[in-house]
């Protein structure tokens, strides 16, 4: 069985199969923030998707971010290190990517177990 959350007509921002949490690419809905502003913006969108899927950042297997200016990896990692669980940091991927919109400076997908 397949369970989706937050369904939209284009996208659903999770599905849920087997124990397995998919999220759709989180963006910062304040793009006027800095790097550090909108990392924490999209942690928490994170945070908030696992809660309703039943899940936790501790559970995150892989993590894909995609950053607009690779000038701003120090910042995000500022932010990333502080949320992350020590003991409990997920896999990574981090590439410098073109942006639907200009004024987001990174999105972030994640996958999570149960």
């Amino acid at each position: 069985m397949i369970q989706r959350i937050d369904v939209g007509a284009r996208m659903s921002e999770v599905a849920v199969h087997n124990g397995t949490v998919y999220l759709a690419g989180q963006i910062a809905e304040d793009a006027s923030q800095d790097i550090e502003g909108q990392t924490r913006q999209v942690l928490q969108s994170i945070d908030d998707l696992l809660a309703k899927a039943g899940s936790h950042k501790t559970k995150i297997l892989m993590a894909q971010i995609f950053l607009k200016d690779l000038a701003d990896f120090d910042g995000m990692n500022r932010v990333w290190d502080a949320w992350v669980v020590a003991g409990h940091t997920p896999c990574r991927a981090t590439v410098q990517a073109h942006l639907a919109k200009p004024q987001w400076k990174l999105e972030i997908v994640a996958t999570a177990a149960i």
